[in-house]
């Protein structure tokens, strides 16, 4: 009979893909209860957990204090828009913490790579057509045109920055789906306090929340792996 040794490493891993599984439970608890608690949950142990991956490693990756940063921004924007009842001014409250939340990712991407401009270009095209087309007119508030424009901006960016970062395989292809399923919420956000179209609703949750475990889990690889 073979015994096999767990190593202080492979427990840590264990332990730390754990914690990525409240992320997911706390997920559906927020789908099913709506709790602010449950909602904040996947950005708030995402935090938890690059908190822990940084206190333990020996060479712990700074930069993983952008994302923190950006969870922690995600977390406030979600309770302005969780809370705003029609309030316009919560609503643009909310929407200028996102944009730091994307500062946050911007900053990290750019600390772990460049912008590819090509795919950026492509990206920013496409959402300024949908800006100019399908928002701008039924936008009626000119604060709130210039702060969906502004966000809409930082949010191709983003993206850009992302698949433009050095790491390689699920590390990266994690990081650059997160911060895809983040427009792509947004998207439907826009779609629905705009222009009114419903219909893709049940999507605006489960992406906005799969993006925080998404971007957690690659920083998870990331670290594990020593880069």
């Amino acid at each position: 009979m073979v015994q096999q040794n767990i190593t202080p490493m492979a427990l840590k891993n264990n332990w730390i893909y754990l914690l990525l599984l409240v992320s997911v439970l706390s997920a559906v608890g927020a789908l099913i209860t709506g709790n602010f608690i449950f909602k904040s949950g996947t950005a708030g142990m995402g935090i938890l957990i690059l908190l822990l991956l940084f206190f333990t490693k020996e060479k712990p990756d700074r930069t993983s204090f952008w994302i923190m940063t950006a969870f922690l921004f995600s977390i406030a924007g979600d309770w302005f828009l969780s809370h705003m009842k029609g309030n316009a001014a919560m609503f643009t409250e909310g929407i200028a913490l996102f944009f730091l939340a994307h500062v946050g990712y911007l900053m990290y991407a750019l600390r772990n790579g460049r912008i590819r401009w090509g795919f950026t270009g492509i990206v920013l095209a496409v959402f300024l057509v949908f800006y100019v087309l399908v928002l701008y007119p039924d936008i009626h508030d000119s604060v709130l045109v210039t702060a969906v424009l502004i966000y809409l901006l930082i949010s191709c960016f983003s993206l850009g920055a992302a698949a433009g970062i050095r790491d390689k395989g699920l590390v990266k292809g994690a990081y650059v789906f997160g911060i895809f399923l983040i427009l792509f919420s947004d998207t439907i956000i826009s779609l629905k306090e705009f222009v009114g179209y419903e219909s893709l609703n049940f999507l605006i949750l489960p992406t906005y929340y799969l993006a925080h475990i998404s971007i957690t889990y690659a920083l998870i690889r990331k670290a594990l792996a020593g880069r």
